[in-house]
């Protein structure tokens, strides 16, 4: 059996938690560990292509021509700290343009067959909404991590994201789940902060992660000079945070 690669799925259909900083500097602690990432951009808005410093106008082809044209996605991939699968604003028109395809909530696993053997994890950003982009990334995800802000109209957004993966699970993927809920934004002075953790692990126990991603500027730094906060600043607090958080999804997959 040729290995194959474990996808995740950064969701929640809520924006600013904090999903592209995890996706892109989970999967850099991942490729620091010798693991061979590649990061896919599925939101329109190419945050995740623009903090490794490409332009997303600047790109000739991008998911958009993967999921519409099914072009081989080899071919919109660059080679950067960890490789991408870059986005650009065409993918806001994509729902649209597969809307009448069969089979449109599969494009993006039908894609990824191909390069299953080339990678250790896919990591996969998702935009703020539960639209047909984010249905694909949950299709061809074996695992979900949902970002949550500290407060408390994020997680109420929990409750629909769950509904619509019991939905993916009846239809389109029975094996996706949930490998972890991570705290982000932590202020820890607060103590709504630590009110919301409380609930979170009220709710949802162990799936609450144990790394706390904590509020730091240098997350607003690092995209600006197009690299991850473990390149940029390699021993502060936030790249810590991210070791940590590889460390505990790298054992869940062993103790399963």
């Amino acid at each position: 059996m040729e290995p194959k690669a474990k996808v995740i799925a950064f969701a929640n259909q809520k924006g600013g938690v904090a999903k592209t900083t995890t996706t892109l500097n989970l999967a850099a602690a991942f490729a620091e560990k010798g693991s061979r990432v590649l990061c896919v951009d599925m939101d329109p808005q190419g945050n995740l292509t623009m903090s490794q410093g490409i332009d997303p106008d600047s790109l000739d082809l991008s998911m958009y021509d993967v999921l519409v044209h099914h072009v081989d996605i080899r071919q919109v991939v660059k080679k950067r700290e960890i490789d991408i699968a870059c986005a650009s604003i065409d993918l806001a028109g994509a729902e649209i343009a597969m809307s009448t395809q069969i089979g449109r909530e599969r494009s993006l696993q039908k894609a990824f067959q191909p390069i299953l053997g080339e990678y250790d994890f896919i990591c996969i950003d998702t935009p703020p909404s539960l639209g047909l982009l984010t249905i694909n990334a949950l299709t061809a995800a074996d695992k979900v991590i949902v970002p949550v802000q500290c407060e408390y109209l994020s997680m109420r957004g929990l409750i629909q994201l769950q509904n619509t993966l019991e939905m993916i699970r009846e239809n389109l993927n029975p094996e996706v789940q949930i490998e972890g809920i991570l705290p982000t934004l932590v202020d820890s002075r607060t103590l709504h902060a630590k009110e919301a953790i409380e609930i979170l692990e009220e709710n949802f126990g162990d799936r609450v992660f144990a790394s706390r991603i904590r509020k730091t500027i240098r997350f607003a730094e690092a995209p600006v000079k197009g690299m991850s906060v473990l390149k940029y600043d390699p021993d502060g607090v936030a790249a810590e945070s991210y070791r940590q958080l590889a460390k505990e999804v790298l054992a869940h997959g062993q103790e399963r």
